[in-house]
């Protein structure tokens, strides 16, 4: 693992979620610095979930896509009083990401397929076998996900059933410590492991610093290159250019250990411009 020695990395992690993140860049020799800019609620209408967890035995497959949709549904699962460890024994589960995989392991229903790429379209490319006519359940963030998956498997001939599982929605703030941490221009790098955390953090610096937010970005001290903006995936870059103006740096792969190497390659470059 590359070092990162007495660099401050801002985490933008959902509220309570950082933990990983933080062990691994601490690992690192990386300061963290928490800028939650996720909560997780749950959806609006639980009514569309709890109709297809009532014929859940009619799927062949359930694909989750985040750590978020794998507890929700297993804790929905549980409230009916199974879980996702006692599901259908017909039902398969394919997972997208290292992290996904790994949460649903610890809920005791271990994927049986995780494509090699840890994004959706990988598992498209590669799912195990033709989707035509298969039926698939696909629980996802209720506001803000990606439909590729529902529509790339209709697309292939399977019977396709997508619901709300969770929400997430913006924090009221940022922490004391984040908005010390900024106006002293101490942070390095700020990192970003989905879409939604690049638009929340941009309202929350725009809530806490006005309307010239940015700057705490490009010039957060003087003498200090601006920050690194760090992606964890071909979407979140795309967040980040659009709203962010650029990314200096991705990470491969897009998973939490990727986003610290990433992190390092971008912090050995010279950024003055």
């Amino acid at each position: 693992m590359s070092s990162l020695q007495g660099r401050c990395i801002g985490v933008t992690r959902a509220e309570g979620q950082a933990g990983e993140a933080r062990a691994l860049f601490e690992q690192a020799g990386a300061r963290v610095i928490d800028l939650p800019a996720l909560v997780v609620t749950p959806p609006s209408d639980w009514g569309p979930l709890d109709d297809a967890l009532a014929e859940l035995e009619s799927f062949h497959w359930l694909v989750i896509s985040s750590a978020n949709g794998a507890e929700a549904l297993d804790a929905r699962l549980r409230q009916r009083g199974s879980s996702l460890g006692h599901r259908p024994p017909g039902l398969k589960i394919a997972a997208v990401g290292r992290k996904t995989a790994q949460r649903l392991e610890e809920l005791g229903a271990a994927a049986d397929f995780v494509p090699p790429d840890f994004v959706a379209d990988s598992l498209i490319e590669h799912f195990p076998s033709s989707a035509w006519g298969l039926r698939l359940l696909i629980p996802r963030v209720q506001s803000g996900g990606r439909t590729v998956l529902a529509e790339a498997f209709a697309a292939a001939g399977a019977r396709v059933v997508e619901v709300a599982a969770y929400e997430t929605g913006c924090p009221a703030g940022l922490p004391s410590a984040a908005i010390a941490a900024l106006n002293a221009g101490e942070l390095d790098a700020l990192t970003f492991s989905s879409a939604k955390t690049v638009r929340h953090t941009g309202e929350l610096l725009e809530r806490a610093f006005g309307p010239e937010w940015r700057q705490r970005l490009d010039a957060p001290a003087p003498g200090h290159p601006p920050l690194a903006v760090v992606s964890i995936g071909p979407q979140t870059s795309k967040a980040c250019r659009l709203l962010l103006g650029r990314v200096d740096a991705e990470a491969s792969p897009h998973d939490m250990a990727g986003l610290v190497e990433a992190c390092a390659t971008a912090l050995s470059r010279d950024r003055r411009g």
